[in-house]
């Protein structure tokens, strides 16, 4: 299959206006494949030639103009189309076949009702999977859809449908739409609707998620009404579309999809088990991202696939910002969350030999291939921070009244950082032009570090910065009281660099934070006295959001090796059982178990990293027994069973149904506590087929994967392995559970002999399957807990010799950079 490169797309959009595509789908012809026909009308500005893209399982037909083309001319994924000057009308007839790994036309059947449902992930090139379209972003065209589905099926589009007389569903004709934002999602849907602002609003899940579906509606509904209603205060363009939907689909590869008026979520946002708040957080902030996605992404959409920062930046940062502003009543501080999860993810990206600008240059993405690899920290979570300083920088009035001008500019039409940049600029005096050449055409992560001078009672800070570019932050600076406790003993806000130092009135601070609110995005380091303090009261620092830079810095300075792994566990042995702030206790658990303990720490040592995080497990079970904060105690109850070295207690609250003094194990902690036990050889197969039994739901079908994976018996892994890689059987999701539970730390001599095998069982794989498989192998089923040298020359061999499909490599890469950096913390 041939990738579109930037010049082609360029090449044809200077030759064709693409103006409407009628698309039929029968969805009723068997569950390996479904019929497919478009019909597209559009312009050629002069004669020439170009190509139409398909992936069938079988071309029947193509006529252009009611003249027949040979199906044989079909050549990979491209159809060859001869024309002359004018209109044309192109139609294409296919069988195509269901996706198992959420790409195309997913099709998938829940086993614990039999009911199969099907939905549409078209991004970047999978539209092809489902109708012949020319697949670029800025061949807009208007799309009129019908469906024939199976008898009992509702059918969702990005319009409203309606079941016409024949059978057949026909969705509402859309705006001008990008390909790949065309969206279907077709079965026996459980459905909420109301509607708001005069249009119909809904959410739609699998019927046997129905009652978890509902016991959330209120909540789901409400912060979707909210956010719509911010939107409409901040942007002057109304929502543009008939209608919204979201749609909670099974085996969804991203967290969402923005399709315009239909957006797809991946369904474990549909909560079954118990969970906490800020995973309830979570969710709505993806709710509020997509939804600033219909505005950024849909209404205005990038020309080509170097500025997709345009789309997740934006929508990322108004997620954030647009649930902290309107569900503060359900959720207080998101911020905190995305500078300890989100953030973190961004300076890890951004320190990698993958790292790429916020804004690449066009140059550096010459095709699909190469953009698919940019979804990643820099463009969400880097860009985000950027657009945050931005912010901070430019002021929001400022801000705003740009994106209001961006929009009203470029409404149903495509755009490009150039047209992003003049149009910031356009609604403030500011440098707007020389911010971005130093943000968003930049890598790497600048380094603040504070210096004090001075004696007595006359102080003066300067920021020495590590780096190239300007800054403009919060300086918090902070001593300590009589009773021990710190006290902010003032906040200023400086631009680095400075033009002259920051005096200081009083003693030396007991301790002094750059980037106190976050609004930056920079490592910070201490000075000395500020560094001692850090480690010794830490949990004394009021303001969560400190605190979360505080933590960032010390996770940071752990993995630059700067600061010893039990330095940062003793820190969270002292800290978190005080900690009020439930996503910095995730956060901090979340890296000291799966990186320090898995990754950081010898295997000599593991033993009492472990052992130190099941002692904050236990201080926070001790903390949490009056029941006042059960999103706390379900984390440590979770962190608990994850870090558990024996399996005596696991096994009696398995065997009960509850831990003591609560929670009862739902599905969720059920699962994870038979896989804990699965890795420690404390169960069998037996147990893990009546559990099974028990949930024979798609999760359950994904833990009894995961579990036996995890088994320590070298039959069970020769098992494991082979449906990974032997077979093409396993969805995305289950080749997912059995990834993650093939390797363990625990088990490194066993499963020692497939480090040599992975390469190039990854490779194979790659080529067979595709893209989103490739990322899976190289996310879940490269061999992590390989930590020696030998382990990274073989990994440095095989990436070397460059036979894999991109975005296994780009994956790879990664990791072994990860790694490295392991290697690097364990000798330090």
């Amino acid at each position: 299959m041939s990738v579109l490169t930037r010049d082609e797309a360029q090449t044809r959009a200077q030759l064709l206006d693409v103006h409407h595509y009628l698309v039929d789908l029968d969805l009723t012809t068997g569950a390996e494949t479904f019929d497919s026909t478009s019909t597209v009308r559009f312009t050629a500005r002069a004669a020439g030639d170009t190509f139409v893209e398909l992936k069938p399982e079988t071309l029947h037909s193509a006529t252009l103009d009611g003249e027949a083309l040979d199906p044989a001319a079909l050549t990979g994924n491209r159809l060859p189309l001869t024309l002359t000057e004018g209109e044309h009308e192109l139609t294409v007839t296919t069988t195509m076949r269901y996706s198992r790994t959420g790409e195309g036309m997913h099709r998938f059947t829940d086993p614990t009702d039999g009911e199969s449902y099907v939905y549409t992930q078209l991004f970047m090139e999978d539209v092809q999977r489902v109708f012949a379209a020319f697949d670029q972003p800025d061949l807009k065209a208007v799309f009129d859809v019908t469906v024939t589905a199976p008898e009992g099926w509702t059918v969702l589009a990005n319009g409203i449908t309606e079941q016409q007389p024949d059978g057949r569903w026909k969705a509402a004709t859309t705006p001008l739409l990008s390909t790949y934002f065309v969206c279907v999602a077709a079965g026996p849907w459980h459905s909420v609707r109301t509607e708001h602002a005069g249009l119909p609003f809904g959410i739609h899940c699998r019927r046997s998620l129905a009652p978890h579906l509902d016991a959330d509606a209120d909540e789901i509904l409400a912060v979707t009404k909210a956010c719509y209603d911010r939107f409409h205060e901040k942007f002057d363009e109304p929502y543009p579309f008939d209608s919204y939907d979201q749609a909670f689909v099974p085996e969804f590869n991203a967290g969402a999809m923005e399709n315009p008026g239909l957006v797809t979520f991946r369904d474990e946002f549909v909560f079954r088990s118990a969970v906490t708040v800020t995973e309830r957080q979570t969710r709505a902030m993806v709710i509020a991202h997509e939804m600033a996605h219909m505005w950024f992404g849909d209404l205005v959409t990038l020309r080509w696939w170097d500025d997709i920062w345009l789309n997740e930046s934006f929508a990322e940062y108004m997620g954030y910002q647009t649930v902290n502003e309107a569900c503060a009543d359900l959720f207080p501080d998101t911020w905190v969350d995305f500078g300890v999860t989100r953030k973190a993810w961004g300076y890890e990206a951004d320190q990698r030999p993958s790292t790429h600008p916020v804004a690449p240059d066009p140059e550096a993405v010459p095709d699909t291939a190469s953009a698919l690899l940019n979804f990643d920290g820099i463009s969400y979570a880097k860009g985000a921070s950027a657009l945050r300083q931005l912010v901070a920088w430019l002021g929001e009035k400022d801000f705003l009244a740009g994106i209001n001008i961006h929009f009203k500019r470029h409404k149903f039409g495509n755009a490009t950082l150039a047209d992003f940049i003049d149009n910031l600029a356009a609604a403030t005096d500011r440098d707007v032009h020389g911010w971005a050449e130093q943000w968003l055409r930049t890598t790497g992560v600048d380094t603040l570090t504070p210096r004090l001078d001075g004696e007595g009672s006359r102080w003066s800070l300067t920021v020495d910065r590590q780096g190239s570019r300007p800054h403009r932050v919060d300086v918090g600076v902070y001593d300590r009281d009589a009773l021990d406790a710190l006290v902010l003993r003032e906040r200023r806000e400086i631009d680095v660099p400075q033009e002259a130092p920051l005096e200081l009135n009083g003693p030396r601070p007991a301790l002094v934070v750059l980037n106190e609110g976050d609004l930056t995005y920079a490592k910070v380091r201490f000075d000395e006295t500020s560094g001692a303090t850090v480690l010794k009261a830490l949990s004394a620092i009021p303001d969560p959001v400190t605190r979360a830079v505080v933590w960032n810095s010390l996770r940071d300075m752990v993995r630059d090796g700067e600061l010893a792994p039990a330095a940062y566990l003793e820190a969270a042995r002292t800290h978190l059982p005080q900690e009020t702030e439930l996503s910095l206790v995730q956060g901090v658990l979340g890296f000291a178990r799966t990186q320090i303990a898995d990754r950081y720490v010898s295997e000599d040592e593991r033993p009492a990293a472990l052992a130190t995080i099941g002692e904050i497990a236990r201080a926070l079970l001790r903390r949490t027994e009056d029941g006042e904060a059960p999103g706390l105690r379900l984390t440590a109850v979770r962190t608990f069973v994850d870090s558990a070295t024996t399996p005596e207690k696991l096994a009696s609250w398995l065997e009960e149904g509850t831990v003591h003094g609560g929670p009862e194990l739902d599905p969720e902690l059920r699962w994870r506590i038979l896989a804990r036990l699965a890795v420690l050889g404390a169960t069998d197969e037996t147990v893990i087929a009546a559990e099974l039994e028990r949930d024979p739901s798609a999760t359950g079908q994904e833990g009894a994967a995961l579990c036996r994976a995890a088994l320590p018996d070298p039959a069970a892994k020769e098992a494991a392995w082979s449906a990974l890689f032997d077979t093409d059987d396993l969805s995305n999701y289950l080749f997912t559970a059995t990834a993650r539970g093939f390797w363990q730390p625990e088990q490194a001599e066993l499963v020692r002999d497939y480090v040599s095998r992975f390469y190039a069982a990854a490779t194979a794989l790659g080529d067979r399957r595709g893209a989103a498989m490739a990322e899976a192998a190289g996310r879940y089923a490269f061999p992590a807990y390989a930590i020696d040298a030998d382990a990274l020359a073989l990994g440095e061999s095989h990436l070397a010799a460059d036979t894999m499909i991109p975005a296994l490599h780009r994956k790879l890469v990664d990791q072994l950079d990860d790694l490295r950096r392991a290697l690097t913390v364990r000798e330090s």
